[in-house]
């Protein structure tokens, strides 16, 4: 890669940063939700188009769009991800940009997330008589139900890809600060529902009756053994159960794949034995997956050498794996790539991603775009 390249590509800052904050605020005012991202699809369709890109394609896996950018020497094979779904939030506070949509927003930066990888787009378009091999962007549906990935790839969007790469924003995490980490990124996120039967009577006469609503009091306390008495204390994992009754699914987390695979069976094991032990039943319904983020240590290496030029040594800093989930795993299981943060946090009270008052600092945005590009250029080459 030469650094002619790489300066052309990232010489427009002020251009770059209108760009940026434009799109962001635009799709920040615009979410919807999984398999919904029919506006979003049409608005990332449109800028593609606009762009010298070899092809724009749109309903991969649902609502997903797909962009290839041919450049004319030779050189590998990298597909960009960004993600485009919003959450089931109503937006608090009076952002000039708020959601204009009640009860939904992009309450997890993935409006950011889209807006850098247009920006990414635009630049390797404009200089791709320079640009090696190929960059594919792939704007995925469906991330926040751990839906989207598997049926892009299942469309053949990974095919001829060399390697993948991905970016989150965080809110914890300072802006001017990136965290690469050549391992686990991030927990496997897998939905279960427990349904328990019981037989019905009346509340005077419990020795008629097969108690449903104990019998799941008596699960949800044996489940959590699983983590105290299975599982070493060196081991991350968590089991979340919702309210007994129209809450939300239960959930195992853990950065641990073999870890994962034995807890879903213990889950549904155990539930069934304290059910069948009280002359109940306990169905166990698997409803959503995403296996552990985890990273390739040489990708890994490539892009926190691209961060280190952008933001300098001390702004490629430690983060601990997260106990939340991204279905980016599935990229990272089919091909090497990685997957990294973007500091993010806003000035003053911070809250957390998926709730109404989550912020992020638009100052992220150019350095996530720089980041993005100088890596994609090193994983072209290298």
């Amino acid at each position: 890669m030469t650094s002619e390249l790489l300066d052309a590509l990232l010489a427009e800052d002020a251009a770059s940063v209108q760009h940026l904050v434009t799109h962001r605020r635009e799709l920040h005012a615009a979410p919807e939700l999984a398999f919904n991202e029919i506006e979003t699809a049409e608005y990332i369709a449109e800028r593609l188009g606009g762009l010298s890109v070899d092809r724009v394609e749109t309903g991969v896996g649902g609502t997903g769009v797909v962009a290839d950018i041919k450049g004319e020497r030779p050189g590998r094979a990298v597909l960009v991800r960004a993600d485009m779904d919003g959450l089931p939030i109503t937006e608090a506070g009076d952002l000039p940009f708020r959601s204009a949509r009640r009860g939904v927003m992009h309450a997890c930066g993935h409006d950011a997330h889209m807006a850098i990888a247009l920006e990414v787009a635009r630049a390797l378009a404009k200089n791709r008589y320079r640009l090696p091999g190929l960059v594919r962007f792939a704007f995925q549906p469906a991330e926040e139900r751990a839906g989207g990935a598997k049926p892009m790839i299942d469309a053949g969007v990974l095919a001829g890809i060399d390697r993948v790469i991905g970016l989150h924003v965080w809110s914890e995490l300072p802006v001017g600060q990136v965290s690469v980490r050549p391992d686990v990124v991030m927990a496997s996120a897998d939905q279960f529902t427990l349904t328990v039967h019981g037989k019905g009577g009346h509340g005077a006469q419990p020795h008629q009756t097969v108690d449903a609503v104990v019998i799941a009091a008596q699960v949800v306390g044996a489940l959590q053994t699983l983590v105290s008495r299975e599982t070493a204390p060196a081991s991350p994992l968590v089991i979340t159960l919702g309210s007994v009754h129209g809450g939300s699914a239960g959930t195992l987390r853990t950065l641990d794949r073999e870890l994962r695979t034995r807890m879903l069976g213990r889950i549904a094991e155990l539930a069934a034995g304290v059910a069948a032990a009280m002359r109940g039943g306990c169905e166990f319904r698997h409803d959503s997956a995403a296996p552990p983020v985890i990273n390739d240590p040489g990708t890994a290496a490539v892009v926190a050498e691209a961060a280190r030029g952008v933001v300098g040594a001390p702004g490629v800093v430690a983060f601990e794996p997260l106990m939340v989930g991204e279905d980016f795993a599935y990229f990272l299981e089919a091909r090497p790539g990685c997957f990294f943060l973007l500091g993010g946090a806003p000035e003053g009270p911070r809250a957390g991603h998926h709730t109404a008052e989550f912020r992020i600092d638009e100052r992220c945005l150019p350095i996530g775009f720089r980041v993005m590009t100088a890596a994609v250029l090193r994983l072209l080459e290298g």
